[in-house]
């Protein structure tokens, strides 16, 4: 009988998952997105084969300082004789990783909040909602500054300070979702046939708000690359590490600006706007896809 439900919830989770596909495919906008996002992940994953320490490397630089795209190099040099190409394709490993890590980071917190405030309720909800309260009204940036100053210099820093402070919107939208989920017939069902709260939760509340949850992610992955890069940009960032963003920093300090070295600031700039674009026209697109009232508005 286990084996028997289990294959037939199977079997609705990917009929669901078809039907999620379906939906998604049907915008065009969001097909861009993953075409765009998946072209510039499979750059940065490929870049160590032809991108070597060496042609990261201050020291052994072969490249005159600022010099303009050429057959040689094709985006220009940078202030110590890099070519811009190879140091903006691997910075896309970093500003990634930073992305998606802190992303998931910030919505697993505010996914546990929001699930925990919408299923207790009383003082559990009320606790934890002036909680994100606390952490909503203050800027996210200069909190992440902030816990940038105080810790280590590192990737895991960066991480943490943006993940421990951008859950809050996420929370809210989950406490939403999950008192809606629970008002609904099977879950009081569920609680009269002796469910837990963990039974609950895990089963029926968070298979439920993963769409959105999901949708959520694809939209935080762009605000936190552009949290990144301005940490980076502002010198909290890892020095050693090739980001967008302390590639833009380095080119201000070198005066690349004032001697018009176009090149060396360009290419950071739009791989910071090209990645955010695709996260969130990947991002609108699923949300349509999760929200009947957006779908619905849509049509």
């Amino acid at each position: 009988m286990s084996t028997g439900a289990g294959r037939i919830a199977w079997a609705r989770r990917r009929r669901a998952a078809g039907k999620l596909w379906r939906d998604f495919a049907d915008s065009r906008s969001g097909l861009v997105g993953l075409a765009a996002l998946l072209g510039i992940v499979l750059i940065a994953l490929l870049a160590p084969l032809w991108i070597s320490a060496d042609d990261l490397s201050v020291i052994k630089a072969t490249g005159g300082i600022l010099t303009p795209p050429s057959g040689e190099f094709w985006l220009g040099t940078d202030h110590a004789g890099r070519s811009v190409l190879d140091l903006t394709v691997y910075g896309a490993r970093v500003s990634l990783l930073v992305g998606i890590a802190a992303a998931v980071l910030s919505v697993g917190i505010g996914t546990i909040v929001g699930m925990l405030s919408g299923h207790f309720g009383r003082w559990v909800s009320a606790v934890l909602m002036r909680v994100t309260d606390f952490f909503l009204v203050l800027p996210a940036l200069v909190l992440a500054i902030a816990l940038s100053t105080m810790l280590e210099r590192g990737l895991s820093t960066i991480i943490l300070a943006i993940g421990v402070t951008s859950w809050p919107s996420t929370a809210r939208l989950v406490r939403a979702q999950t008192l809606t989920i629970e008002a609904r017939p099977y879950i009081e069902r569920a609680q009269a046939l002796g469910g837990g709260h963990p039974h609950i939760l895990l089963r029926h509340v968070l298979p439920a708000v993963l769409p959105l949850v999901l949708a959520n992610t694809t939209l935080a992955v762009g605000s936190a690359i552009i949290s990144e890069s301005t940490l980076a940009f502002l010198g909290l960032g890892d020095p050693s590490k090739v980001s967008w963003g302390l590639m833009l920093k380095q080119a201000l300090d070198t005066g690349s600006v004032t001697a018009g070295a176009w090149w060396y600031l360009l290419p950071p700039g739009i791989a910071i706007v090209a990645v955010v674009l695709s996260f969130t026209l990947c991002g609108r697109a699923l949300e349509i896809v999760v929200n009947p009232n957006l779908k619905a508005g849509r049509r």
